[in-house]
């Protein structure tokens, strides 16, 4: 398999769901309100969403590649369909 073009831009936004978690943290110690932590979740997830699209971008690529280079479509697809079915469930 070749090399994965957006692993840097998928650890920095692992980074950001790891910033966003400690402030959530951060902010449930401390008693902040409800709705500040709501915002800050939903930053988390927007952040955790936006590293998953990374990857789930990556791996189609890679998917149609490996196909391409291999001759084994079936094979590849299945392995597509299934990272897809994991991420939209």
């Amino acid at each position: 398999m070749s090399e994965h073009k957006q692993t840097k831009q998928v650890v920095a936004r692992l980074a950001r769901v790891e910033g966003h978690g400690a402030a959530v943290k951060r902010m449930v110690e401390e008693g902040r309100s409800c709705t500040d932590v709501l915002v800050q979740i939903a930053a988390v997830r927007s952040a955790l969403d936006k590293a998953a699209k990374l990857l789930l971008s990556d791996h189609m690529e890679h998917c149609v590649l490996d196909s391409l280079r291999d001759g084994d479509a079936e094979k590849h697809v299945a392995e597509l369909r299934e990272a897809l079915e994991r991420f939209i469930s």
